[in-house]
């Protein structure tokens, strides 16, 4: 959530807002898809889930995703990723 909220006060337009938004859900749907198929890791926190598929490059692969729609999603992987980042400091 705090992520969102950081996206809402930075300035961009609703429609790039609703862009992330979007992904953050795809996201979260590609999390879940991998601890369905990997029941090891439910044993791990939430954070780590997600800390384990976002980096500086982007974001997991999407299933049945097209390649513009795998930038899209990288971009918002990204940002996350420094927004988590910055938030540590």
């Amino acid at each position: 959530m705090p992520f969102l909220v950081h996206l809402a006060e930075s300035g961009l337009s609703k429609r790039t807002i609703q862009n992330h938004v979007d992904n953050m859900w795809l996201l979260g749907g590609e999390i879940i898809r991998d601890v369905n198929e990997e029941p090891r890791l439910r044993k791990g926190s939430a954070e780590q889930l997600v800390r384990n598929v976002i980096h500086e490059d982007g974001g997991p692969l999407i299933h049945n995703g097209w390649e513009d729609e795998q930038r899209s999603f990288d971009a918002t992987c990204r940002k996350f990723h420094r927004f988590l980042t910055q938030s540590q400091r």
